[in-house]
């Protein structure tokens, strides 16, 4: 569906702006009136790391007027592989201050404002209300509900998008004329259930050509030109070099924006979506030992097993001494149970310790009592035990 232009059009443009922009002036499609939009916008990105790096720079270089970022974190070596808006020299600078210096480098004539706090639910409405429309960069479910539901709650349209290994997907929801992100994910998925691109990887040019998607979405939006992907999602497979489209369409019964919501205020979405079952909290509880409790564990020869629940590939990278591998799927569907040895206690661990919370919950349940998970995973054994080894 086309869709009116959501900002007003600027009073004009500079002679500089004009030399600028020139390649998006002789588009009929955008022309003089659709640059004075884009000026006159004020777009907010949530994140500025996987995604939010090719939406602020193709943002920034197509000259939207005010570019809001909402970034808390610190430049790490390995974001350097897809978050192509910082560089070697911003490691362990604000990510938000890399983003604008990055920003203004491209384009000195965009307002950059940072907000360099974790967006939460007692911030984000005064935060949201400073813009005409937000794009969507982050990577967990919590941010992404409580986006999605300040967004309806104040009649803003979002751009959202999801990365994943190799699968990247896109939508614009807007409640106002379609469907919000609720209506396509009702609830979140189990604890655990989906990996994060921390623990599942990411392919770093994945980020490039869905935020890209994205910032096509804003500059159609700002402007009222095209087909904006208001009730269609993107789906996007980069090992199949395919793009599909799925309709999605608004739930009337939706908790925040159907004909009778339940979701009237914004809640608390560390506990709506979970960051581990309540199953694995109660196992954890009282069976979490520390790294340097397992180093003492391994220098005093204690009989126990360390079994390590991730990936192969991530077990390649790096590992607790003496550790054996058994993936965390193993368990769930109970092929790893029976070659347990009934001798030793087994210690669990995992990357940083939520999918061992999970496995020790299924052992727990199968009658190994004395089961314990190392809290922090491996990455703590590093960081602790041995900081010359790598972590991912």
């Amino acid at each position: 569906m086309s869709l009116p232009p959501l900002v007003e059009p600027a009073a004009e443009l500079t002679v500089d702006e004009v030399r600028r922009y020139s390649r998006h002036l002789i588009i009929p499609d955008v022309g003089m009136d659709g640059q004075k939009r884009l000026k006159n916008a004020k777009v907010l990105c949530v994140g500025a790391g996987g995604l939010g790096s090719p939406a602020l720079m193709y943002m920034a270089a197509a000259g939207v007027g005010t570019l809001g970022i909402v970034e808390f974190d610190e430049v790490d070596e390995s974001n350097l592989q897809r978050q192509v808006i910082h560089s070697q020299g911003d490691i362990g600078k604000s990510k938000a201050l890399s983003a604008k210096e990055t920003v203004q480098g491209i384009n000195p004539l965009v307002n950059v404002v940072l907000h360099e706090e974790r967006l939460e639910a007692d911030n984000v409405m005064d935060i949201f209300s400073q813009y005409d429309l937000i794009v969507d960069g982050t990577d967990n479910f919590a941010t992404r509900y409580l986006v999605n539901d300040a967004a309806v709650l104040l009649n803003k349209p979002y751009i959202w998008g999801s990365i994943y290994r190799f699968d990247g997907q896109a939508s614009v929801f807007w409640s106002e004329h379609g469907p919000c992100y609720r209506c396509l994910y009702p609830e979140p998925p189990p604890p655990g259930m989906v990996p994060s691109c921390a623990e599942g990887g990411v392919l770093g040019v994945l980020c490039a050509s869905i935020g890209s998607i994205q910032v096509n979405e804003a500059i159609k939006l700002l402007a009222g030109i095209g087909d904006p992907l208001v009730g269609r999602l993107m789906i996007y497979d980069a090992l199949e070099m395919q793009y599909r489209q799925v309709k999605v369409r608004k739930d009337p019964d939706c908790a925040v924006c159907g004909e009778n919501p339940t979701v009237t205020e914004l809640i608390d979405y560390e506990a709506f979506c979970g960051v581990v079952s309540e199953e694995a909290q109660e196992a954890a509880a009282g069976s979490t030992i520390t790294p340097k409790q397992l180093k003492e564990w391994i220098d005093a020869d204690e009989k126990i097993e360390i079994i390590d629940v991730r990936e192969p590939n991530e077990y390649e990278i790096v590992a607790i001494p003496g550790s054996r591998l058994v993936p965390k799927n193993e368990f769930l569907m109970g092929n790893a149970l029976q070659d347990l040895p009934q001798d030793r206690r087994i210690v669990l661990n995992c990357k940083t310790g939520v999918r061992s919370a999970e496995v020790l919950a299924v052992l727990k349940s199968a009658g190994f009592a004395d089961a314990v998970h190392v809290g922090g995973g491996v990455i703590g054994w590093v960081n602790q035990i041995e900081p010359e080894k790598p972590v991912y």
